[in-house]
Formats: C-alpha cells, structure tokens, sequence
C-alpha cells in the first residue's frame, strides 16, 4: 500500500514539474547594461523549477522501495533518490527533467549560445532579483530568482572581458530586431533590482558603457621591432609602439638612432629625430629629458661633470661574461669589426636564454647610467660590470649595439647638438604643446609658411639653450608654455655656464678693416692663456655669495677646484652695490717676480684641483674682458660698449692680480699694426678686434662671430691662424727617434657626420721633450684598430692607432687639395680633402677636447682664404655666414 502511495505521489511530482514548465516557456528578453539578452526556454525552465523547490522544500525521509533505491517523503509523497554513487553531476542534475514530458529536442532552443550570466553580475550579494508579473505569462505569479549553486564565480575582469567582446563583436538571432540605445535603455527598466549592490552595479556598468565602446576602438599599437620613425606622413600616436601613459622602450630610441646612423641627409635625420619626440612629447612626456639626453651621449649638463669612465676592457669583460666568450675572443672580434657596438649586438643576437628578461624602458636605461656614473670606491669596477650585464642580457634586436656605445661614450652615428636642437623645434612647430592638441599643424599651412614658422622655432630654441644650456628647464618651460613663452621664461641665470662667443681668424690687418669699414671697433690683447667664466650668486641679503661662486671653462667644465687662490681674492674684485655677476676672462700664468706674462705651456702644469691657495706652484694673474650679467640682468645684448662701461664701473683693478685686458680703439691700419706689435712683445698671441656699437656688437653665445676677429702674429707666415687637431695615429721613432713616435697622423674634426678626417702627417717642430711627453700621453689611449668613424686613406695606415683624445696646436704654410687626405672632404671636391702644407708642431692644446678641434667646414674656409684661391674661386656666400659650435 505505501509503495502504490509511493509511485502515485512520484507520478504527480512530474507531471507537475512539466505542467510548470509549460507554463513559462515562452521566451523572455532581460536588459543588462543597456544589452538585450534573449532568455531561452530551457534557463527559464531552471528557474521556474529552483523557485517551485523553494516554495515546497522537501522534508527528506529515506525508505526502501522494492527495487532497491531509496525514497524520500516530502510533504507526505515519496520519490525515488538515487544512491550517491550514480549522481549526476550538477550540469545533469539541471537537464534532468528532460526524460519526462516533451521530448528534448523540443525543450532546447535551435541556436543554443554559450551559457551566460544574464542577471547582474552580484556574485557577492544574497539578495534575489524579483521579475515582474507582466514579463512573464499571464497565469505566472511573481517568482523570485535565486543564485543557482552550480554556477561558477565570474571575477570582475572575466566579466568586463565578456562584455567588451560582446560589444566589440554581436552576435543577434537571425532575423532579431536591432534595437537603438534608446530602446536598450527603456527596456533595461523592466528589471526590477532588489538589493543596493545589484543596483550600484547595474549603474556603474551602464556608466562605463561609453569607456568600453572607446576602448574597443582603441588604436592598435605598432609592433616595437616594427616601429618606424622615418614613415612618410608620420602619425605620433598611431604610428607609436607604445600607448599613452606607458613608459618609453629603449627599442624604440634604438630603432631610431638606427635609422639615423643609416641617413646621410641632414634633414632626413632631423625629420626622423622629430618624428621620435613627436609620440614622446603627446604619449610620454617625462620620457623626453632622458631621450634628448641618450640622443647625445650625456647624463647631465657639462658643467656638473658627470661621467661613465669605463674603460673599453671592462666593457670587453662584460661582453664576453654574458654571452660566454672569453676577452680573447671579444677582443678579437672587436679589432676585426672596429665597432664594440656592432660586436656586442652580434653576440647577443646568437645567445639563447631560457627566461626572456624584462623590456628595456629609457627611462630605467638612463637611471642606470646615472647610477653607474656615480659608482665610486674599492668595489666600483665590479658593481659596474654587474649593472652592464643587467641592462646588456635585457637588450634585444639592435638595443645592445647603442647601448655599448653609450657605454664606451662613443655613439658615432652623426647625430650632433645643433641637429638635436633642430630636430626638437621641428616637433614642436609640427605637434605643437599644450591643452588643445593639435597632432600635426602642417596639415593646415601651405609649405612656405610652415618653413617659416619652424626656422622662427629654430631660432628661438637655439638661442634659449645658449642662455640657459640646462635641458631639464628648457623642456620643462617648453613642455608647459611652448615656444612663445620660452625665452621670456628661461633665460640665462648665474650658476649656468654659457658656451663663449669666439671670434673669426683673419689674415692681414686690411681684412680687418674691411670687415669693419665705417663701424667702431676695438683691439684688445689675445692672451695666451685659458678661458675663464667667474658666477658669482647672490646671497639672500642681496650681497654676493663668494662661499657659491664658480669658475668654468670654455667647454662648459667646472674648473672652480682648479682656480682656489683667483677666488680667494674674488671679494676684492668686487665693488660696493655688486651683489651677482657673471664675468667672461682669460687666466694666464704669471710671473709675480718679474712681472711677466708665461706661455700657455706653464698654465697647463697646473693641477686640475688644488686643496687650497696654498698648494698653488703656477700663480695666474684674471684678465677681466666682458661683463654678461650683474645684479639679475642679463647683458649679452647689450652693446660691447655699454657693457665695457659697466665693467669698469663696478669692478676694480689689482696689477698680477685682477685686470682689465689691455684695449685700444683704432681707426686706421697704422694703428691696429702698431698695436700688434705692442700686444707680441707682452708675450700676447696678437689681437682681438671687436665692434664696439651697433647691433653686431652684442655678445653672440656659443658663436664664432665675424663680428669679432683674431689677429695672430703668425699671419705673416702664410696662414691666418694655427689649426687644433687630433692625433689618431702614430708612427715609431727610427734613429734617434728611436724609443719614441717620430711621426703622428693628425685629423680634423667633422661635427655632421661625426667623423675625424685625416689633415695630415705630422713631424717637424718637436723637441725630444715634447716627443717622450706626447709618447707618454699616447700610451692610455691605444686601440687595437682604427675606429669606423676614422676618414682616412690606406697609404697614411699608422703603426700604432689612438683613440681621438689627444689634441695639438699645428702652424702650417698654406693649405691645399689633395687625394690622399680626407679632411672637409666633398666640401670643396668631390673626390679630394684638405692637407696642411710644411706642418709644424706648437703645443698640446690639453684645454680642448677632441669635439672642438678644427672643423671640417673651418679648413674649407681657410683653404678659400688664401690669396691665390680667392683670385682663382668664388667665394661661396657659407663662407661668410655665423653658425653655432
């Protein structure tokens, strides 16, 4: 009788189950997010069953039915449950109704999508969601949806995940309406959410719904390795390998200087530079200081000296400890090549690792740079090696050969200042800074005005970094105001050294007064000395801060530990009301005793750093000749007149100690040669000869103005002025040489293409002191072979190969073409350099790096100053022209 009860109940059970499910199979559609979902038939069955259960929970009471299963009671009924070893699984469990009633196939909807969270996603909250009445039939009552818990946790990424593919991609039914948002959004009001979580959900997705239909349009990023800046029509952002906010890579910069190191045009190389700081400046913008920096091989300004100093082998070292190869063999490889760079990138390109090391970023290449630069003490050499192994086993495609050269301080790749300075106002005309951003301004100017505009940008930009020669604030003030407000907002300050106006060599004092027909101009005494800036700050109190004052070089070095007896006697220099200053000298050796002026070669014995006045042997007496700044004013332009006057005004005179150069304003050729002779016989070099008013008389900053002249006592000996070149190579003494280098290769330098030209041989005009002294000197400076920037022709081959740090002072007779040397080579003939004729030896020039030795373009201009080619040559109008060194 209770089994017969049993089955009876059992039956009725089922049959109710497939009346409710009838009763709801009617499709439905929910709003989520401002989404349509279309709920099939088989999910609303779910429900409907789970919401059954839960109004009608069972009370389970197990009995044996004569087939063996177990029965629960529920509510007075039995049902058969099955035993724990045949359970379904949970995906079973929820199908399981299909074996009664209609058959499956009817059940199942005909294009059965993946299963989706169609409620909001509140996997957190315990809160029911309620559906009205009307969304369901007409006999339904209000059936509340609970948390299935067969269903799996969705995190919050998995769920933007699922909607952003959903709208990136729709998949609607075939023949399904398409409605509007406007639609989306008055269907998403049927939803009646119960719970403050569901809502604060529901209202934070349908918020950000904009964000993700922005994010599915986002701009694809270029792949690095892929990454071109030299593409026509260059886009800063689309054609970028990196995305907005994202640090820089080292490959792009790598890509780039690589595409450089390719060009020989000048202008290409600026456009492909401009190009790079373009997607800098609009994707990374603090990315820009360390870029401008690794484009030219610095960590820092000049004047805070701050320097790698590894020396090639421990680079050699780190090469071969990476990538297994012995010094030997990197040494080797290196002599063969000529290029470390190019060594280093080779062997890495045929390293294998298991772990791919994290991306090089320019911002943490630089950092680590710097931090290698500040590496001191007992256990630095090894720390260093350490650090370059780090940053080297990371490098991939090219990054490893510009970063060995970074290293080595050499990047070699014709990339000078002034091209940098070009390129970096050329990004800024084009993609112009500030809130309202404008990606490429050409698009809206015709050609010519647009070239307009970016040499107006040229200009301003070049003469704000001469004032104030600080990348950080140029950047910083450009970044924020552009190239309208630069100069007025960074301009030249006491602590900031600027690079020296220098002056045009010329020949004859009649050339002189050609220059300077119907101008005033002034001769002063060229002291054969060195270049000396003094800074002196102001104090908080408006008096002058001696404890701060500096001294630097022409190179823009601080020589203030070098100087420590000139400014002990500065505060008597000073007079009453000076409370800042900026002064432009020349420090010569002086003998106190005699009262005599010593030739450069005393000075340069000198320590570079003396502890104090005390430790002084070489005494040197400050020839003051221009005032660029006093009392927070900057005079540079002003007239040299009006800045002369101010001078003796404010400053005092101490004889050997402190003294204004000795001037004279002339107006005829008798003057000015009576003058020069006066200057020879005070151990002077001659002349200086400067405009005195109008607007060429302004202090011209970084220049070699012809507006001021140099006139040598040793242009009766056919050339003008001397020539600074650089030893590249040597010969071995024979004879009584023997011992010793007899002969040097010397060359000039070639800031466009960064090349050393070969000028010529050099070996007359040396003493044997001179000799074992410029041999010693050459010892720390041997390569193996000649550097791949070396210009130079097979027959001149040197026994012994230097790198370029050595540089001398050389008088020639005359200059003239030849096939054999390479210097300012195309410039004049297209198959031809420039050679010195009958060179001699003068001194070392130790206060000149190899950078400002003679360039190229200035031998061109002293080969077509020479009497007999300019009766015979058109002088080409550049000739004449001013340009930044």
């Amino acid at each position: 009788m209770n089994l017969t009860k049993s089955l009876f109940v059992n039956r009725l059970v089922k049959i109710s189950y497939c009346l409710l499910y009838k009763q709801i199979t009617s499709n439905r559609t929910i709003c989520y997010n401002n989404k349509i979902y279309q709920e099939t038939s088989h999910n609303m069955a779910q429900r409907s069953i789970t919401s059954f259960f839960k109004k009608t929970p069972f009370t389970p009471m197990e009995i044996k039915s004569n087939g063996g299963s177990k029965v629960s009671h529920v509510n007075g009924d039995t049902s058969p449950i099955s035993d724990e070893k045949d359970k379904p699984s949970e995906r079973q469990q929820s199908n399981s109704i299909d074996n009664d009633g209609d058959s499956q196939d009817s059940l199942k909807p005909k294009n059965k999508a993946k299963r989706q969270r169609v409620i909001s996603s509140s996997s957190e909250s315990e809160s029911p969601v309620k559906v009205k009445k009307e969304d369901l039939s007409d006999n339904d009552d209000s059936i509340t949806l609970n948390k299935s818990v067969n269903k799996t946790y969705d995190s919050p990424k998995n769920k933007k995940a699922k909607i952003k593919k959903e709208i990136k991609s729709p998949s609607p039914k075939k023949g399904a309406k398409s409605l509007s948002r406007d639609e989306v959004k008055e269907n998403s009001l049927k939803l009646k959410i119960v719970g403050s979580k569901e809502k604060d959900n529901i209202v934070k997705n349908t918020e950000h719904i904009d964000n993700i239909e922005n994010e599915s349009e986002e701009i694809q990023k270029v792949a690095e390795n892929a990454y071109n800046p030299s593409k026509s029509k260059y886009h800063p952002i689309k054609d970028a390998c990196w995305s907005k906010g994202e640090p820089v890579p080292y490959l792009a910069l790598a890509k780039t200087l690589d595409l450089i190191e390719g060009t020989s045009a000048r202008l290409k190389i600026i456009e492909i530079l401009s190009n790079f700081y373009r997607s800098v400046m609009v994707l990374t913008s603090e990315d820009l200081l360390p870029c401008i920096y690794l484009c030219l091989n610095q960590l820092a300004p000049a004047y805070h000296s701050l320097e790698l100093g590894i020396a090639e082998t421990y680079l050699m070292k780190a090469i071969g400890q990476c990538t297994g190869r012995t010094l030997a063999q990197v040494k080797s490889a290196v002599q063969k090549c000529g290029d470390m760079g190019r060594v280093a990138e080779q062997a890495r390109a045929a390293q294998k690792t298991m772990f791919a090391a994290p991306k090089l970023q320019i911002r943490k290449v630089f950092a680590a740079l710097k931090e290698i630069a500040h590496m001191t003490g007992q256990a630095s050499v090894n720390k260093k090696i350490n650090k370059i192994q780090s940053l080297y086993v990371a490098c991939r495609d090219c990054e490893a050969r510009f970063l060995i050269r970074s290293l080595e301080g050499k990047l070699r790749i014709g990339l000078a200042e002034q091209s940098v300075l070009h390129a970096l106002a050329l990004a800024v005309a084009t993609t112009p800074p500030g809130p309202n951003l404008q990606l490429d301004a050409a698009q809206h100017m015709s050609a010519d005005k647009f070239k307009a505009l970016v040499e107006q940008h040229v200009a301003v930009v070049r003469r704000t970094y001469c004032e104030c020669p600080d990348w950080a604030e140029l950047l910083h003030e450009l970044l924020r105001g552009g190239v309208a407000a630069l100069a007025s907002r960074c301009s030249m300050r006491v602590g900031v050294p600027l690079r020296p106006m220098l002056a045009h060599p010329t020949r004859a004092v009649r050339d002189v007064l050609a220059r300077f027909e119907n101008e005033e101009f002034t001769c002063e005494y060229k002291y054969d000395g060195e270049r000396a800036q003094i800074h002196v700050p102001a104090a908080p109190d408006d008096k002058p801060d001696f404890a701060n004052a500096a001294i630097f070089s022409r190179n823009q070095e601080n020589n203030t530990a070098k100087y420590p007896d000139v400014l002990s006697r500065l505060p008597t220099l000073l007079k009453e009301g000076v409370s800042s200053c900026v002064l432009d000298c020349e420090a010569v050796a002086f003998d106190a005793a005699n009262g005599k002026l010593l030739p450069f070669q005393v000075l340069s014995s000198r320590k570079r750093a003396c502890a104090s006045a005390e430790d002084v042997r070489v005494p040197v007496c400050v020839f003051v000749f221009d005032l660029l700044y006093l009392n927070g004013a900057p005079l540079v332009g002003s007239t040299l007149a009006h800045r002369r006057k101010l001078l003796r005004e404010h400053f005092c005179t101490q004889p050997g100690t402190w003294q204004f150069a000795t001037s004279k304003d002339c107006s005829t050729i008798e003057e000015v040669q009576l003058f020069l002779e006066e200057a020879v016989k005070e151990s002077c070099e001659g002349l200086m000869v400067k405009m005195l008013t109008g607007d060429n008389s302004k202090y011209d900053i970084a220049r070699r103005s012809h507006n001021w002249l140099k006139l040598k006592k040793d242009y009766l000996e056919g050339v003008g002025d001397t020539v600074d070149a650089v030893i590249i190579g040597a010969y071995r003494g024979k004879g009584k040489r023997a011992g010793v280098y007899g002969g040097f290769l010397v060359a000039c330098y070639d800031p466009e293409s960064e090349q050393f030209q070969s000028l010529c041989k050099l070996g007359t005009g040396f003493s044997d002191e001179d000799l074992q002294i410029l041999s010693d000197m050459l010892k720390e400076h041997i390569i193996d072979s000649p550097r791949n920037y070396y210009n130079y022709d097979s027959s001149h081959s040197a026994d012994v190969w230097t790198s370029a740090a050595v540089v001398v002072e050389v008088r020639c007779a005359d200059l003239s073409l030849s096939p054999a040397h390479r210097a300012a080579i195309a410039r004049l003939h297209p198959h031809k350099g420039v050679s010195l004729r009958f060179p001699r030896f003068v001194r070392v020039r130790e206060d000149k790096a190899a950078e400002q030795a003679t360039t190229a373009a200035q031998v061109a201009q002293l080969y077509l100053a020479q009497d007999q080619i300019k009766n015979q040559v058109k002088q080409p109008d550049a000739a004449h022209e001013d340009d930044f060194y």
